[in-house]
């Protein structure tokens, strides 16, 4: 793949040329925002990059930015996301160029990666069904590895993200609160998927085939611990904290 300076070249000539040739308005304003945004390296807002255009000195407004920005994508020069039904964030958009990427969903973080036989393999996949593939886009949600090394190996269920899948530790809250968890199908040692975590609000997790509905203030009662951290507990005879080794 050529390198970043000269497709940045070709696309701020392909830029010029297809503006000009389609009379674009603000033609000087439009190349402004394209340079900044060619100069970051980074997945961003429209407020993101409308801070970095006015600290290049440019008085334009947000909403000239975003209307830039849906023109590029209109054109080529630019993709827009909603990791996770986040906020829309923009990045380059090379052509003949195909990545995908890995965000996490404690500090937002986005990886780019590229496997040239994960793209194969989706194009034999397409064609065993007879399937004629347009366009298509991975997207992997998980923890990355600077947040699990923050990360206690046991929290309480509430601290926990949609998707993940721990097993339960241990109980507190007394013996009504444990009651009331028995009583709802769910033990120590018990292994759990959090279907969702609305933060302030109800937390739903699986538990085998069933579905249970928590309230922060029963989740914050209920110690996990990711199933590796888990199995290795259980494997070196360690006992975790507040359950069984």
């Amino acid at each position: 793949m050529p390198s970043q300076n000269i497709i940045h070249k070709q696309d701020k000539e392909q830029f010029i040329k297809l503006f000009k040739q389609d009379c674009i308005d603000r033609f000087d304003d439009r190349l402004a925002v394209l340079e900044v945004f060619l100069g970051s390296e980074h997945h961003v807002t429209v407020p993101e990059l409308g801070t970095l255009v006015r600290d290049k000195g440019h008085d334009l407004d947000d909403a000239f930015i975003r209307e830039t920005l849906e023109l590029m994508c209109r054109y080529g020069f630019a993709l827009a996301n909603r990791f996770d039904n986040g906020k829309v964030r923009y990045e380059h958009r090379h052509l003949g160029h195909h990545h995908d990427h890995l965000i996490c969903t404690k500090c937002k973080k986005i990886i780019e990666f590229e496997d040239p036989a994960m793209e194969q393999r989706q194009m034999q996949i397409a064609n065993q069904y007879g399937f004629h593939m347009l366009q298509h886009k991975m997207e992997l949600y998980g923890i990355c590895s600077e947040c699990l090394a923050r990360r206690d190996p046991v929290m309480t269920l509430d601290a926990a993200r949609s998707g993940e899948k721990l097993r339960a530790v241990g109980f507190g809250g007394g013996a009504r609160a444990r009651l009331r968890l028995l009583t709802m199908g769910l033990r120590v040692n018990d292994t759990l998927e959090v279907i969702t975590n609305i933060h302030g609000g109800q937390v739903v997790i699986a538990v085998g085939n069933n579905r249970l509905v928590l309230g922060q203030g029963l989740a914050q009662k209920i110690r996990v611990a990711p199933i590796a951290d888990a199995c290795e507990a259980a494997v070196s005879g360690k006992k975790m904290p507040g359950g069984r080794s």
